[in-house]
């Protein structure tokens, strides 16, 4: 991959990490609820998942899936109905007194990994996109195995970097809500409404 090909793709992927969407707000809500440095398991379970979009479409499947309507909407609603899932257990999620906020950060970081797996993974969108985005970046006339470690190295690193900098550093901004159970539940409600919001997204909008 040549230089101005690969500053493209910093640029391209640098644009898409900081877009708004149910990584991000899966990312802010792990900081609040964890920590802004074990955030990080739910970072790497959403790249992981990138991991996975790459080389479906790599092995083309994601073709498969993006010609077949029924395997698409199933995803498409499977993805939606879990960011429907968390966001309801969150608006539900009872408020933690004093001593529960001190012991923050009990959730295993597995649970963390999945939780970020599913969240990226369940978005046949995303293999769509991916579909379209990385042949702009791979040559036919090249070895392929070099283009594609490049290319999913960069979006993972850039990503890493938007999500825990940027995302999970901002959500630092709230932690004083935390400390009380009012603020708990605002908090709660407004990141429960936004998955749940994505969700509706991912469903209305084609």
């Amino acid at each position: 991959m040549t230089l101005s090909l690969w500053l493209s793709l910093l640029g391209a992927s640098t644009l898409i990490s900081f877009t708004p969407g149910a990584g991000a707000i899966n990312t802010m809500t792990n900081s609040l609820n964890s920590g802004f440095r074990r955030s990080m398991w739910g970072i790497l379970g959403q790249q992981a998942a990138l991991l996975i979009h790459v080389i479906v479409v790599a092995a083309g499947v994601g073709l498969l899936v993006s010609r077949s309507p029924l395997f698409f909407t199933a995803i498409r609603y499977a993805g939606a109905a879990y960011l429907v899932y968390l966001g309801v257990r969150l608006i539900l999620a009872k408020p933690q007194g004093s001593e529960e906020i001190d012991l923050r950060g009990r959730e295993s970081a597995l649970s963390m990994f999945r939780r970020g797996l599913w969240v990226n993974l369940l978005n046949p969108k995303a293999i769509v996109f991916f579909l379209a985005f990385t042949p702009q970046f791979i040559r036919l006339d090249a070895p392929a195995a070099p283009q594609y470690l490049v290319f999913i190295g960069t979006i993972v690193a850039v990503d890493i970097v938007v999500m825990w900098l940027f995302f999970a550093a901002s959500a630092k901004s709230f932690s004083r809500f935390t400390a009380t159970e009012r603020g708990q539940r605002i908090l709660n409600l407004t990141f429960g409404t936004l998955f749940i919001f994505v969700a509706a997204l991912l469903v209305f909008i084609h």
